[in-house]
């Protein structure tokens, strides 16, 4: 089959419909093949002491089982890169796109948990929402005395001490799933796991809606934000949460691009009560409704009026979850901060540093790890806060994307899921150059954790994964600056790469967020 083309103007060969049909269905067909060969296999690699319901029993041993996964893994990430050669306007359309995502993504929603037990853990805070107490301030452990201890050793014990760092929403709705499953561990994971169908379901309907307001193909952002392996083995196999916030921030973020700004705004917010990154894009919306006012005043406003309902969304979803201002506490932040990845850069950049001068163990990386941490803290606080400045109604989407990318590298752990954050937001605006980077990142990222759950690289090679940083980071500097020699940086116009979409002029600026 043939492989992925790169040329200069178009990211895809030229091609017609005729031509691509069987192509689009033998990739089809070999994702599904992929999908299978993990489905099959993941009861046997989920770990911990919970077994799955849905358990092939291939009779293979544990390593022949890992071998058959990643054989699965890489058969879906192949029919992606595939069908990507045809993911354009005029040849495929969002809705063919939607039935081969839901051939993929729905066997890997009933798939055992691999890569990550984190939905037991958000099943155990659920149990204790739905028990009376406050997963805010108790942690897992206590269920041990509440007669949950069947619920609490599914739990990995790294996390049994610590307490809730997600959203009231997020942990209201898990108590309800507590409620309908009673004790049944499995089946209550299983219902969490499914939530992620309604994140999966609102990206597949509002990206296109949101690359055709902004004047790309809708096709190549559904192929990019929907089918990508990142999306299906780290969020929708494991059952993330993630996936959940980010169909919501995607949902506000294009009903604000339709000229329902302070809609977008509530959605973002409930978004943030999944999981607190979401508010974000709801300051870009904000701030891009304000500037699209002349006078001052009546700027304030509109950032006035985001603020209220961002504060009232919030406070709604608080006082039905009864668990008062809790839920922001320092939890939301140190919870993560407690895994130390060498992709993060902070910890990264101190494990380098004592790896070329003596050793890479917790206690002596923790000194430098702080310092770095508050570093890059600040400079992603910086960055954020220029996009911000720069953010006008027709980059909305864009910048809030590169915001979110920024925090999900510059926070206190860097898990490769967190860059759907912001990808999902880029995917809307491809450009030849975003979608070259979107693909790399996305397939290093969905490689890079173990079916254990554990970081396939280890800390002592932090050094190798610095240098990958830096070499990334000269040639995207490379990028922008050749980028800055094309056409005006303020124009709107998508790149000839866009193909079907690229034949209209997108939108003016005054035409989006302007009431």
């Amino acid at each position: 089959m043939p492989a992925l083309a790169v040329g200069k103007s178009r990211l895809f060969a030229p091609s017609n419909r005729a031509a691509a049909w069987p192509e689009v269905v033998g990739w089809s067909l070999l994702g599904l093949l992929g999908t299978t060969a993990m489905v099959l296999t993941a009861g046997q690699l989920t770990g911990g002491t919970v077994r799955w319901w849905l358990d092939a029993h291939l009779g293979v041993s544990g390593s022949d089982a890992e071998l058959i996964l990643y054989g699965g893994m890489i058969a879906l990430t192949v029919a992606w890169l595939g069908l990507g050669r045809w993911a354009r306007g005029g040849v495929l359309t969002p809705r063919l796109l939607w039935i081969v995502g839901a051939l993929w993504a729905v066997p890997l929603f009933l798939a055992a948990p691999v890569f990550s037990r984190d939905v037991y853990s958000y099943l155990a805070q659920g149990t204790i929402l739905h028990l009376g107490h406050n997963p805010y301030t108790e942690p897992p452990v206590i269920l041990g005395q509440l007669g949950q201890a069947h619920v609490l050793g599914a739990v990995d014990t790294f996390w049994q001490h610590t307490t809730a760092p997600y959203g009231p929403l997020f942990l209201e709705i898990v108590s309800g799933i507590v409620g309908v499953a009673g004790s049944h561990v499995v089946l209550g994971a299983q219902l969490i796991k499914l939530l992620g169908l309604v994140g999966l379901i609102l990206m597949a309907v509002c990206v296109p809606r949101l690359a055709r307001a902004l004047g790309h193909d809708p096709v190549r952002a559904t192929w990019l934000a929907l089918l990508n392996p990142l999306v299906l083995f780290a969020l929708v196999v494991p059952g993330h949460n993630d996936l959940l916030m980010v169909g919501l921030m995607v949902a506000g973020v294009t009903l604000a691009v339709e000229r329902r700004p302070l809609l977008g705004i509530g959605v973002c917010a409930l978004a943030a009560t999944i999981k607190l990154p979401a508010v974000l894009p709801a300051a870009f919306i904000a701030v891009a409704w304000a500037r699209s006012e002349p006078a001052v005043a009546d700027r304030i406003r509109r950032l006035a009026w985001g603020a209220v309902v961002t504060l009232a969304v919030v406070g709604v979803v608080t006082l039905i979850a009864g668990v008062g201002v809790d839920w922001v506490t320092s939890t939301l932040f140190s919870a993560p901060a407690k895994v130390k990845l060498a992709i993060t850069p902070s910890t990264g950049l101190a494990c380098t540093i004592k790896t070329l001068t003596a050793s890479c163990s917790k206690p002596e990386i923790a000194g430098l790890q702080s310092v770095f941490r508050g570093l890059f803290g600040a400079l992603t606080i910086l960055l954020v806060l220029e996009l911000l400045r720069r953010s006008r109604s027709n980059n909305v989407a864009r910048y809030a994307g590169l915001a979110l990318i920024a925090l999900a590298f510059g926070g206190p752990t860097a898990w490769p899921w967190y860059l759907v954050w912001g990808l999902a937001l880029l995917a809307a605006t491809p450009t030849a150059r975003t979608v070259i980077w979107s693909v790399v990142v996305i397939i290093v990222g969905a490689f890079l954790v173990k079916p254990s759950g554990q970081l396939a690289v280890p800390r002592q090679e932090a050094p190798w994964v610095m240098l990958v940083y830096l070499v990334a980071a000269i040639a995207a500097w490379y990028t922008l600056r050749s980028g800055r020699r094309g056409p005006a940086s303020g124009a709107t116009v998508p790149e000839q790469s866009d193909a079907g979409a690229s034949q209209r002029p997108a939108p003016p600026a005054e035409s989006v967020l302007a009431k």
